[in-house]
């Protein structure tokens, strides 16, 4: 019987579960009585809902998460956050760290699902690392915004208090927060916004980035070199989030930008471009931008972030290798080479599936969240703004998701989780084991396109 689970519980499966597991576990702690403001409650719905959005570094709420919980249950909600943001398996290595147990193969082998990496080669040596790095920067930032918030706030500890949640959830990429209002109140300070906006890159771009990034700066080897991964996520990163940018600005300068000073453009443009890609932190309402802007918001957010990073989405690394794989072709190249390098046939391949999967289960989701609802009750664009903000883990919103049915709720719920786990990791998981085949069939073309 043992055997037969654990044949079944592949380490994909593990990861999914962990996951689902780690949702109910916060729901429960965010549905006890003394986790709320005097005279508030929370139904299970609602904290179901919070904890899959806490967990998957989301940010969607069915409730004002400041005028809900007390300091019990922000804290409750903090937790769920780190663990949603730095992985289930790697506080699950500390621990093991901590009581200095060896890690065997099969943690090793969660290891490897979870941060989405390729080889066993210095899995733990990375799980020190993203866990140093992370709550260095958290740190960091939580310094930096707390004592600037002396400025704002009574107290210290009110100061601190804000600050050191705010950078958790900027360097997470949770999008939540307990102002109540996001960082509308910070609308017209530049400083608090690149502050968040730094942050936001700093747990988009990718653990294995940072890793990278710190070993140059430590390394005394003249000869370092930065693998392939790290110069197309970063590359594809910092475009996407300059097109982003001049696009928004290129379509709102006559609209919601006009009148304003060159500075707030350039302010609002920069932070909407870095919060779609995952951040889900706003300085302005979504319902104040056009149509063209939102339609651009939501590609951002399906785009997302860096595969291995807090952030949701096809991640960048898909949207490089699919753009580099339709430019061979038009050259008429068979293999696909960037910086020196070729990339693998697999990677295009898993490329192109990831795409596919996501618009299929973005359009699908669409529709059955436009069913549910009702004809006229929602604008089609509110929906796809909303489902690509789920799936992408993002947390911007329209403001509709508090009001959408407990059927919308769960479709949402369910591509929150998607997204955190990473749409390869679930294929694999819901994939049947693979079986050799003894014969083929005769090869024949078919007419595509």
């Amino acid at each position: 019987m043992r055997l037969g689970l654990n044949k079944f519980l592949s380490p994909f499966r593990t990861i999914v579960v962990s996951y689902v597991v780690a949702m109910f576990f916060f729901s429960l702690l965010l549905f006890l009585p003394f986790v709320t403001q005097e005279g508030t409650s929370v139904s299970y719905s609602e904290a179901l809902f919070t904890s899959v959005s806490a967990v998957s570094v989301t940010g969607l709420t069915v409730i004002n998460v400041s005028e809900t919980f007390n300091w019990i249950g922000i804290v409750i909600l903090a937790l769920a956050i780190q663990l949603g943001g730095i992985g289930v398996m790697t506080l699950g290595t500390f621990v093991w760290m901590v009581l200095g147990r060896k890690i065997p193969l099969s943690q090793r082998m969660l290891i490897m699902v979870d941060q989405n990496q390729i080889s066993f080669s210095g899995l733990v040596k990375l799980m020190r690392g993203i866990l140093g790095v992370a709550i260095a920067i958290e740190l960091i930032g939580a310094l930096i915004l707390g004592t600037y918030y002396l400025n704002y706030f009574d107290t210290a500890f009110e100061a601190y208090y804000q600050g050191t949640f705010s950078a958790l959830a900027a360097f997470t990429n949770a999008g939540f927060d307990i102002t109540g209002q996001s960082l509308v109140p910070f609308v017209d300070d530049y400083f608090v916004q690149l502050v968040h906006i730094l942050l936001i890159f700093s747990g988009a771009v990718g653990f294995p980035v940072l890793m990278e990034i710190k070993e140059y700066f430590s390394s005394k080897n003249p000869h370092f070199r930065f693998s392939l991964f790290t110069k197309i996520a970063v590359s594809t990163y910092f475009i996407v989030f300059a097109i982003g940018g001049a696009g928004l600005w290129l379509i709102e300068r006559t609209e919601f930008y006009d009148g304003m000073p060159w500075h707030q453009q350039l302010f609002f443009s920069m932070f909407n471009s870095a919060t779609a890609r995952s951040g889900g932190l706003s300085t302005m309402d979504m319902n104040e931008l056009t149509l063209a802007s939102l339609l651009l918001m939501s590609g951002l957010m399906i785009i997302g972030a860096s595969p291995s990073s807090v952030g949701g989405g096809i991640r960048t690394t898909t949207l490089a290798v699919m753009f580099l794989t339709i430019r061979s072709f038009a050259l008429g190249r068979s293999d696909v080479k960037v910086f020196g390098r070729e990339i693998h046939p697999e990677d295009k391949q898993k490329a192109f599936i990831v795409l596919s999967v996501f618009a299929v289960g973005l359009f699908a989701s669409v529709i059955m969240i436009s069913a549910f609802e009702g004809s006229g009750d929602f604008a089609l664009m509110a929906i796809i703004f909303e489902t690509s903000s789920a799936f992408g883990t993002v947390g911007l919103s329209m403001g509709i998701t508090p009001d959408l049915s407990q059927a919308s709720q769960i479709t949402l719920m369910i591509l929150m989780l998607i997204g955190r786990v990473g749409l390869v990791a679930f294929l694999f998981a819901i994939r049947a084991e693979e079986k050799k085949t003894h014969y083929r069939y005769p090869t024949e073309r078919i007419i595509i396109g």
